[in-house]
């Protein structure tokens, strides 16, 4: 279910700068100016640079390429807003030459659609909290922990760490955003390894609590059973009683029945394609009843999961809201934080919080590593999903994100997903 049709449109480039024209996608414009013969790729200089959608100035933006990330290479043409040419590197994708170079190197295509390779926790890097009595940074590691340091982390902030290296004697971890912090200082988060299930049919839940019990009746009565937090089970039949619905997780036909309570299980719900959502196209379908979320192909269910939404009351800052929306732009990671907030006590930071897709203003869907409380509302608005959740529908959703890119908006030809909430 995961199409590399993008993926495979980038390396249609063979040999030379530019390959025969029935070799090359047909969104390429070959530009109006002549390459190199050993030109074979382009590398973005700094950390990240803009992409935009045309050869000029005006042009709204496309994403934005990692540095010294080797992108693939498919014409030249000037425009306006850059000293020398623009390169294109994908589809409705330029990059002015003034932010790159060009490379005797060959693209090669990653092993995996462009969201970051990842751990078997579905995260990019390994993710820490700053200790209760926070912790010093250096930009320099050669002098970490003598002196002053460049920046003070407050208790609670997480990080991600990128590299781990022992100087003076101790250990040190380096931020993805460059600063060095003492791993003594620090305690390892403990992401939720929970995942969804990839399925056609909705006839199942999530146990929600601990331990629930199972009964031998619909009347309850005796406990045959018990089943823990996460946990898959069946959904025969669902029936009322004075105490509250029952759901029959037995198979028909089964010697002994077995019923659980309704209120345990955090069922999804199938529904119907959103007006606008054409046959077969991918969309998304967040349910604020259930806490579930379910991937479609058109009218099928293909991947259901357990999600937290935003406990706020209904039209608040801190509510999803219901309502049918697009995907506007997905990062590979994104640091969230409200450092502006009056109140020292409720100020918060999370680095690099990873496969954030924006789709109603500031509200995303994106992973959490802070907590594993799915299936109940949790967040300041935005949809938080396990980290293999979240991987997987990064993938899933357009646009996608080529290799090399750190971020990507729609364009004509790769449209936002619709995600709908209800």
């Amino acid at each position: 279910m995961r199409t590399r049709a993008l993926l495979v449109a980038l390396v249609l480039v063979s040999s030379g700068a530019l390959a025969a024209d029935s070799a090359l996608p047909p969104w390429t414009d070959h530009g109006d100016l002549p390459l190199p013969s050993w030109a074979r790729s382009v590398v973005p200089k700094g950390q990240e640079q803009p992409l935009v959608v045309a050869p000029r100035l005006d042009a709204d933006r496309r994403g934005v390429a990692f540095g010294a990330t080797a992108l693939p290479l498919y014409g030249a043409a000037r425009g306006t807003g850059c000293g020398g040419r623009y390169f294109q590197v994908g589809p409705s994708a330029w990059l002015c030459s003034d932010l790159a170079e060009l490379s005797a190197s060959e693209y090669v295509p990653p092993s995996v659609d462009g969201a970051p390779l990842a751990a078997n926790d579905g995260l990019p890097y390994r993710y820490y909290f700053v200790g209760k009595e926070g912790a010093n940074a250096y930009l320099d590691l050669a002098r970490a922990g003598d002196g002053a340091p460049d920046e003070q982390l407050d208790p609670g902030f997480a990080v991600a760490v990128a590299e781990e290296r022992s100087s003076n004697g101790e250990r040190w971890g380096r931020t993805h955003h460059g600063p060095w912090v003492a791993l003594r200082d620090l305690f390892a988060a403990r992401p939720s390894g929970f995942h969804g299930e990839e399925r056609a049919e909705l006839s199942f839940g999530w146990m929600l609590a601990d331990r629930t019990p199972v009964y031998g009746s619909i009347a309850r009565g005796k406990v045959l059973a018990t089943r823990t937090r996460f946990e898959v089970v069946p959904v025969r039949e669902e029936r009322a009683t004075p105490g509250g619905a029952m759901l029959r997780i037995s198979d028909d036909g089964a010697t002994e029945t077995r019923w659980i309570e309704r209120r345990a299980v955090g069922r999804p719900t199938t529904a119907a394609p959103p007006a606008g959502v054409g046959p077969g196209e991918r969309w998304i379908d967040v349910e604020l009843a259930s806490q579930t979320l379910v991937a479609y192909e058109g009218p099928t269910p293909v991947y259901a999961t357990l999600v937290s939404t935003g406990k706020g009351a209904a039209g608040s800052d801190t509510a999803t809201h219901p309502g049918t929306y697009r995907i506007w732009v997905k990062l590979t990671t994104s640091t969230m934080d409200n450092l502006g907030a009056d109140d020292p006590e409720l100020r918060y930071s999370m680095e690099d919080v990873p496969y954030v897709q924006f789709f109603d203003k500031g509200i995303a869907l994106h992973a959490v590593f802070w907590h594993s409380d799915f299936g109940h509302v949790h967040s300041h608005g935005c949809v938080n999903l396990a980290p293999l959740d979240a991987r997987w529908l990064f993938r899933f959703t357009g646009p996608r994100l080529p290799a090399g890119w750190t971020a990507v908006l729609p364009a004509d030809a790769d449209r936002g997903t619709v995600v709908r909430v209800r």
